[in-house]
């Protein structure tokens, strides 16, 4: 297949419980094989959901969106293809006769994957201090400073003020917040 293929979102299904294993697993062999240019995001999707303890105080959690799925950015080949469907815990790719089938455009907008450029565009942009709004979840609109940076996860770890002034961290993806 041609290099210059352009990648597309994919939906495998997986053991119920084991997106998270799946995703760092696939993750780790596409580095060890130098797989970068074919397989490029894997994502499981998840909401930060406000729950309210037997103790009465709220609780932040992340709760996965498509339980036993996860997305992955890539252009198949058979070697990207083989990583992914030969990957413990993954049962195959959604399609007939698992046959890969690319989601639309229309599709990934509506499983809430946002297809512009970040916001901010990598870890690299951002810095430990700075203040941010939430651009998508549950604390949209919600501001906040940035206390730690995860480069690996493209995630930022934010402080906001929430629950009557507590200052409350959360994780949020990179694609989730914006400058101020």
């Amino acid at each position: 297949m041609s290099e210059l293929q352009e990648s597309r979102w994919y939906v495998v299904h997986t053991y119920s419980g084991h997106e998270n294993k799946v995703k760092a697993t696939i993750e780790k062999a596409v580095k060890t094989r130098g797989m970068e240019q074919f397989i490029q995001e894997v994502v499981v999707p998840t909401e930060d959901v406000v729950e309210t303890t037997k103790t009465g105080k709220e609780k932040v959690r992340q709760r996965k969106i498509y339980p036993s799925y996860v997305l992955i950015k890539m252009i198949i080949t058979d070697e990207s293809w083989y990583i992914v469907r030969n990957t413990k815990g993954v049962t195959g790719f959604v399609g007939p006769g698992s046959k890969p089938v690319p989601l639309s455009d229309a599709e990934v907008e509506a499983m809430g994957i946002d297809l512009t450029v970040f916001k901010v565009s990598g870890p690299e942009d951002l810095e430990e201090g700075e203040v941010v709004t939430i651009t998508a979840g549950p604390f949209v609109g919600q501001t906040g400073t940035v206390k730690q940076i995860d480069t690996h996860n493209d995630t930022a770890r934010i402080c906001i003020d929430a629950f009557g002034g507590k200052e409350t961290p959360l994780e949020v993806s990179l694609k989730n917040i914006e400058r101020i």
